[in-house]
């Protein structure tokens, strides 16, 4: 069932996909052939538990076949939603590659905020003086927004939550999250962004800060 389903769903996104030598599910981008998926990126979709149930989607590229290297977790969720998992491969081979950072940064934009990532794409800085350089972002007090994940570059259907603190000086955060959403399965990502950009704006607005 697990292997119908699925197909069926990548299929319903135009995700191709297929099973190799070895059993595994190989979902490829459309304009490369699948005798040419093997040797270039593509996601593997398997069953994320013991009982067949969930989703588990991995991108990996070639490092000196046989061997690979794991490039990312595309989609990964205990639950039974396999249209979202198929919408979260499509996504990764959508050229460009959407992001839940990149649904977050227009959601701000909006309001007119403007925030700043850190070097490795965990999580952005705004800091509560909007004419702090960005090199300076976190080395002020600054909200900080992340997502569980923990990352902003996964595709939007895998957005599982974003998490938002106000920060002191040091960087250290102060009390408890003042926006949090998600329980570990993924959440609609821009119904989320636009949420906690509205959080963002009403904290920097409010007369106190």
């Amino acid at each position: 069932m697990f292997n119908a389903t699925v197909l069926e769903a990548l299929a319903a996104a135009d995700v191709p996909a297929f099973y190799d030598e070895e059993g595994l599910l190989i979902a490829h981008s459309a304009d490369v052939p699948q005798s040419r998926a093997p040797f270039g990126e593509h996601v593997v979709i398997q069953p994320r538990n013991r009982d067949g149930s969930g989703y588990y989607a991995v991108a990996w590229e070639p490092d000196g076949l046989p061997d690979y290297t794991e490039i990312a977790t595309v989609y990964e969720t205990p639950g039974s939603d396999v249209n979202l998992c198929a919408r979260a491969v499509a996504e990764w081979f959508t050229t460009p590659r959407p992001s839940a950072g990149g649904v977050l940064l227009a959601a701000l934009t909006d309001w007119g905020i403007t925030a700043h990532t850190d070097d490795v794409g965990m999580s952005y800085a705004i800091p509560l003086d909007p004419t702090t350089p960005a090199a300076d972002s976190r080395n002020q007090p600054h909200l900080s927004v992340g997502d569980r994940a923990p990352s902003v570059e996964h595709v939007p259907a895998a957005h599982t939550g974003w998490t938002l603190f106000i920060h002191d000086q040091d960087g250290a955060p102060i009390g408890d999250p003042l926006f949090i959403s998600g329980d570990g399965g993924p959440v609609d990502c821009r119904v989320d962004s636009a949420a906690v950009a509205e959080t963002i704006a009403d904290f920097l607005t409010h007369p106190a800060h």
